[in-house]
């Protein structure tokens, strides 16, 4: 079996140290020559990788090269595998993404609604850049993008780099719901075959088998309906806001029981008590900053200080566990079954063909091959028309600059609708991305001074 040669692009977030130990769990299924991390952030990284370099002494030592850096050249020459986890921006954009549209009564949420736009206007630029930048010293690599919100960055690679069929875009959400799946049927979470349709964190599970082929949908539903659900992923099983996001689970399972809902149509069924229970000052964002990313950047700070892993406890996680055991599919033509984003081309008959779809693919050597969903009903296809439009219409502001388009996209979205809401948000947005957008501030200022 080949020994691979991995970039982390992103080297200094905090799910790192999490990617790390899912490569070390998952070492005979995705053996490794060597791990170069990535960032453009030195100093953030800094402290990551030094504490990575602990870790991987005590945990990989046949691991035979590893390294971080901020140059491209040194960091992507030679790679077969680009995990590329970036957020452009930051947690403190972050947080102005979060707070901007709870001011206006909107739902504030970095992937969904007005933060969501916000923060997919900052990652498209920094993602093409990216991929061009492999492409220059990996011609052959394969990039796996896990960067947020994936539905507009997936689009917009989608039209940039079309004949690039070695970019795949993914989600761990679908994952980490399906451990708790695993959980309560008392499997392991691989051991599941997922069918699901829709738009990433925009979907649904119809059914749920395990690999004998038995269908588990129903002892799943009706264990939510009569006990609740909750999350297991170590990373977010004891965290009061993943908590409450998978209670939801149940309240949208009796209001539609057709099918099993991703834990983010939260956001565009219950808009309204979304904004209610959040709080403009301490927001998710927030939350992460005073939580894992302190938790996590003083473990690494223990490690650097004991140069051992005697004093810390280390989890395993689903992000990392899901990328690699992708990695390790298209790597070694396992044809495994995994969740993943891919252009429709009829895969959801009645949906646009040049939509990102989020479906099941058995993943190869020649990349994903996605199994056919065929139509949808009404009411799913009503909602992912919307959403979809309001995806392309971001996509079509970013390469446009475009004050409409940006406008017309947030009032479609379901978080919003109220035209007067959305350019009120729209415009508190653009001045607190100024640094970030200068050519949509000027056009704005420009086609303003004039009217």
């Amino acid at each position: 079996m080949k020994k691979q040669n991995l970039v982390v692009a992103g080297g200094g977030s905090t799910y790192t140290i999490g990617m790390i130990m899912s490569l070390i769990a998952e070492k005979e299924n995705f053996p490794l020559k060597s791990i170069t991390f990535y960032d453009t952030n030195e100093d953030r990284q800094q402290k990551v990788a030094e504490a990575t370099r602990v870790i991987l002494r005590e945990k990989y030592p046949e691991l035979e090269s590893f390294s971080y850096t901020t140059d491209k050249e040194k960091a992507f020459t030679d790679a077969d595998f680009v995990f590329v986890q970036i957020r452009t921006g930051g947690l403190a954009m972050r947080e102005q993404d979060e707070q901007i549209p709870l001011q206006h009564g909107v739902v504030g949420q970095e992937t969904c609604g007005p933060g969501g736009m916000a923060y997919g206007m900052r990652s498209i630029g920094d993602m093409i850049e990216l991929v061009k930048d492999v492409r220059h010293y990996a011609p052959e690599a394969w990039i796996l993008n896990y960067t947020n919100p994936a539905a507009i960055v997936a689009e917009a690679l989608r039209r940039e780099f079309n004949n690039d069929n070695k970019i795949l875009n993914i989600c761990d959400m679908p994952a980490a719901i399906m451990v708790s799946y695993a959980g309560i049927l008392g499997k392991e979470v691989f051991d599941l075959v997922p069918e699901y349709f829709g738009l990433n964190h925009f979907g649904w599970f119809t059914k749920i088998y395990d690999k004998e082929g038995n269908d588990h949908t129903d002892t799943i539903k009706n264990a939510i309906t009569k006990d609740g659900f909750m999350p297991e992923d170590a990373e977010i099983a004891n965290d009061p806001n993943w908590i409450k996001t998978f209670k939801q689970v149940e309240r949208m399972l009796n209001d539609f029981p057709e099918y099993l809902p991703n834990t983010y149509l939260q956001y565009y069924l219950y808009p309204q008590e979304m904004v209610d229970k959040e709080e403009a000052g301490n927001t998710r964002a927030r939350q992460v900053i005073n939580g894992r990313q302190k938790r996590v950047h003083e473990l690494c700070d223990q490690i650097i200080a004991d140069q051992s892993l005697e004093n810390v406890e280390l989890e395993v996680d689903i992000h990392g566990r899901y990328m690699i055991r992708v990695a390790a599919s298209l790597a070694y033509h396992n044809c495994d079954t995994f969740i993943v984003m891919v252009e429709n081309n009829g895969i959801i008959s009645n949906l646009p063909d040049d939509a990102m779809v989020e479906v099941p693919a058995m993943l190869t050597k020649q990349g994903p091959k996605p199994f056919s969903v065929g139509p949808i009903s009404t009411f799913y296809k009503g909602l992912i028309e919307g959403q979809l439009a309001y995806e392309k219409l971001v996509v079509d502001a970013f390469y446009e600059n475009s004050y409409e388009k940006a406008m017309q996209a947030l009032t479609l979205n379901r978080t919003v609708v109220d035209a007067p809401v959305a350019r009120q948000i729209l415009d508190d947005l653009i001045e607190a991305n100024r640094d970030y957008w200068p050519a949509l501030v000027a056009r704005k200022e420009r086609e303003f001074a004039i009217n």
